[in-house]
């Protein structure tokens, strides 16, 4: 069975830095196509970034050169930087993964950016 859990959410500060993970079980990330997702409230969820199993990475415009995704095989544990937060990037953030013909997500974290 597929679980996914996302920590390290919180409140940070407008220019602030917070790393998200998301621990995965029933899976191996490393062979798999991973992504990050978030939803403001009132929002649709749109998606933030992704890491294939080859290792290469992209993310969205609106997150471009303040946010990075990677994972740690070891840990089986997929990884959000964010620096240089703004108050447009509150929302609850939600990894994915695509497996055996169903998205899996998980609970979510939240990030509130505010001073």
């Amino acid at each position: 069975q597929v679980q996914l859990v996302e920590s390290g959410g919180g409140l940070v500060q407008p220019g602030g830095s917070l790393r998200l993970s998301c621990v995965a079980s029933g899976i191996i990330i490393s062979i798999n196509t991973m992504r990050w997702y978030r939803q403001a409230p009132g929002n649709q969820r749109e998606w933030v970034a992704i890491i294939v199993s080859g290792g290469g990475t992209n993310v969205a415009d609106s997150v471009k050169g303040r946010f990075t995704i990677s994972r740690d095989n070891a840990k089986n544990t997929l990884y959000l930087q964010m620096n240089s937060l703004k108050p447009e990037d509150t929302a609850v953030y939600f990894c994915h993964v695509y497996y055996n013909g169903r998205d899996y997500w998980g609970q979510g974290t939240q990030v509130n950016v505010s001073s």
